[in-house]
């Protein structure tokens, strides 16, 4: 059995004990990342452990790990996955207090660091040839949506009301807009132009949207706004798809009852999807 990263160590899932009174455990009080290998290589390991820092300095908990021993940590996990495709989960929590207190504890803690991979289960062919059904629901998570935070309530009962309604995502709508999926960002084409919402407090900046984004600007063939999509509109649009690090670029061709342009994966997904995966095979991190 494949070991895991726990607190400096190396060993078994069974062995990687956390304390009861660990605060990520009993508040959330951690973040999490995830980072994906293609064919045995990391891809955008770069941009997430930037993440990864970022929602630990945003939630006042340092980095355990320098840039050098999360790749080494890294590297090592995909080596001994015995998978081609690898998801590799990251959790740092603020540690084991003696005393249960919404204050942070004076002085810090050790954090609990804990790192482990798996296979991806790909999606189904179908999913990429007739594309996927989405439903839209109330955003009701908190207003720090840019952390990676392992307070997690909202988005896991926002994807479970997608699979009682046979749909894959959940479109989180807020104030009108909508925003992002429960675990993917949004993208539309509407007016013969690509929109997703800019990077702010509501959305988390995911690293294949950041890709995305910067790949079609390089390519400068199809106009890109990083603006607000208004809810109304998102009927409007003739491409819907979503990204994420283990689903890359996700077809949606229906949105709760109403088919998305002709109810058929579009052509902007199509070479956009392409592009992408070539991305994919030229890049490690």
């Amino acid at each position: 059995m494949q070991a895991v990263y726990f607190n400096g160590r190396w060993i078994a899932p069974e062995e990687a004990n956390i304390s009861a009174f660990d605060r990520g455990f009993l508040f959330g009080d951690g973040v999490y990342e995830v980072i994906p290998a293609f064919n045995r290589r990391l891809f955008g390991a770069g941009a997430h452990l930037d993440r990864l820092t970022r929602s630990l300095d945003q939630i006042d908990i340092q980095d355990p790990l320098t840039r050098a021993q999360w790749m080494d940590v890294l590297v090592r996990l995909v080596s001994e996955c015995g998978a081609d495709d690898v998801s590799i989960y990251i959790q740092v929590t603020r540690g084991a207090t003696a005393k249960r207190d919404h204050a942070y504890p004076n002085p810090p803690l050790p954090p609990t660091v804990l790192a482990s991979a798996s296979a991806i289960v790909p999606l189904s062919a179908e999913i990429f040839t007739k594309g996927a059904k989405a439903i839209t629901v109330p955003d009701l998570r908190w207003g720090r949506c840019d952390i990676k935070s392992v307070n997690l309530l909202p988005n896991i009962m926002a994807r479970q009301q997608a699979v009682a309604a046979g749909a894959v995502e959940a479109i989180m709508v807020r104030e009108g807009i909508a925003l992002e999926g429960a675990a993917s960002n949004l993208f539309a084409v509407i007016d013969d132009e690509l929109l997703t919402a800019p990077l702010g407090p509501h959305i988390l900046g995911g690293v294949t949207r950041n890709r995305l984004v910067d790949m079609v600007k390089d390519q400068g063939q199809i106009p890109l706004l990083e603006v607000p999509i208004p809810f109304d509109r998102l009927f409007d649009a003739t491409e819907v798809f979503m990204t994420s690090s283990t689903r890359d670029l996700l077809p949606i061709t229906r949105i709760n009852a109403h088919p998305v342009g002709t109810g058929k994966v579009g052509p902007i997904w199509t070479k956009l999807s392409k592009a992408f995966t070539k991305l994919k095979q030229q890049r490690e991190t």
